[in-house]
């Protein structure tokens, strides 16, 4: 059977992360690649991934294309569940025929309630990592038999035996040329990256125990599985040969450096090669390591600070102390690379002070850009279940009609109202700093591209908060 892995229209400046499609509109127009539905799209032939978000395709266009197809493979979040289960409606009022499959955390971990959601409509779940799952399905394998999914026979939901993780990750194939066979690589943009970029993994999953990080907790597993270094190379040489146009090469593995011993031999195999490349680290990385890797062509690091306060830091295992954080930042500053910092509003602990110690805690390390999140309990995650124990979670959903992430928190002492206004503060208060003001005028000065850049940028920041504001006036 011939596949189509969707990634279907949502809401504009709807986002990326983590290989697929994010769970909420973000500030400034970032595209990610939906790396997840092209590695198992490397396998089956007849495949095509279509990216409906970056190609500016209608749900309409979305649907002509899949009439050509014998399944429909989607990457379903919690706040975008409704929304995919409707393209799949549509999609079967032309061809009834086609086999509906989702993807991702939220029906991994709730795949009876997704089924019932679904309706009648999704004709299979696949429960983790779902590449050999629709492989074994496109080649007519009896549902039965094929191992990780659940679906519905006979008014019963029937759930196969688990899929253990991929252990031997060389086997997969490169998504790289699956991007160049289907995607417009020109359209994905990563405002903190050099655009055009490429985004690959060198490994899944991540060892380290926070209790609010989505995916390794309900689908890539927190044990760290890695391609050999060699494998990864080859990938990337490839890459250099076959897409010149890249500018920069994206790790989006959930921590690069959680095993550091492969991050160096990474980087000692493609340093020949000359190309600038940004990775996800952790702010307890060593100076090292760091200087390693900078010499082999690292220019830019995501971080994940989430706050300025220890116990915050603490209650959400972490792993990483403040003082850990800016040892961190003066490394990397020493060693010239350049950070984006990721903060998450209204972790357990926050309170007003907490707040302010946070947005002090950026502007002191006076990062290179930052983001800043609302916290969200999704299902499956240790953060969910505190939060359900605790009675925090307000009623309402993960995002309002517009696509902006709302705050489902309420503590006894902060309401969602307060932490979602934080957002928006924390921007402010950072973004337009004398400091942050003065550097980026000098920047504009010099280069044109940088001016023109940071130029839209702004635009779409002061857009997009406008409209976050007005969206989320019942948050008040």
């Amino acid at each position: 059977m011939k596949p189509l892995f969707l990634n279907p229209p949502t809401f504009e400046d709807f986002d990326g992360g983590a290989g697929a499609r994010y769970q909420a509109s973000r500030e400034v127009t970032s595209f990610w690649y939906p790396t997840w539905l092209c590695f198992p799209a490397g396998m089956i032939e007849g495949s095509r991934v279509v990216d409906a978000p970056v190609q500016k395709l209608s749900l309409e266009q979305c649907i002509d294309i899949a009439r050509e197809f014998d399944v429909v493979v989607m990457y379903t979040s919690t706040p975008t569940l409704q929304i995919d289960i409707e393209t799949a409606r549509r999609i079967k009022e032309v061809k009834p025929d086609i086999v509906a499959v989702l993807t991702g955390p939220h029906v991994s971990v709730l795949p009876d309630e997704s089924l019932k959601t679904g309706n009648g409509i999704i004709d299979i779940v696949c429960r983790g990592e779902f590449d050999y799952s629709t492989k074994e399905l496109c080649e007519g394998r009896d549902w039965s038999r094929i191992d990780g999914i659940s679906f519905l026979k006979d008014g019963k939901i029937i759930h196969t035996t688990d899929r253990p993780p991929i252990a031997d990750l060389d086997a997969l194939p490169f998504v790289a040329p699956i991007y160049k066979r289907d995607l417009p690589i020109s359209e994905y943009v990563i405002p903190h990256f050099k655009n055009p970029y490429i985004s690959i993994y060198s490994s899944r999953g991540c060892p380290s125990r926070c209790i609010y990080c989505l995916w390794p907790q309900t689908f890539s597993g927190r044990s760290m599985r890695v391609r050999s270094p060699q494998n990864v190379y080859e990938e990337i040489k490839w890459i250099v040969d076959n897409i010149p146009e890249m500018r920069e090469l994206s790790f989006d593995d959930d921590t690069f450096t959680a095993n550091t011993k492969h991050a160096r031999e990474i980087a000692g195999l493609i340093k020949p090669l000359g190309i600038s490349w940004t990775i996800n680290a952790r702010a307890n990385t060593d100076y090292e390591t760091l200087k390693i890797l900078r010499e082999a062509g690292l220019r830019h690091v995501v971080v994940g600070f989430e706050s300025g306060n220890d116990l915050i830091l603490k209650n959400i295992k972490k792993g990483v102390t403040v003082a850990q954080a800016e040892r961190f930042v003066k490394d990397c500053n020493n060693l010239g690379l350049s950070i984006h910092g990721a903060f998450i509003m209204g972790l357990p602990g926050e309170c007003r002070e907490t707040i302010q110690q946070t947005i002090e805690f950026a502007k002191k390390l006076d990062l290179n850009s930052i983001q800043a999140s609302l916290a969200s309990p999704y299902p499956g995650t240790e953060f969910y279940d505190l939060c359900k124990t605790n009675g925090w979670i307000a009623p309402g959903n993960f995002i309002d009609d517009s696509g902006h992430q709302k705050c489902v928190i309420n503590y006894p002492n902060l309401s969602n109202t307060e932490i979602f206004n934080s957002v928006e503060e924390f921007y402010n208060k950072f973004y337009f700093r004398t400091k942050y003001i003065a550097r980026s005028i000098g920047r504009m000065i010099i280069d044109g591209e940088e001016r023109r850049k940071l130029l839209k940028e702004g635009k779409q920041y002061l857009a997009y908060m406008r409209k976050r504001k007005e969206s989320c006036s019942d948050c008040k």
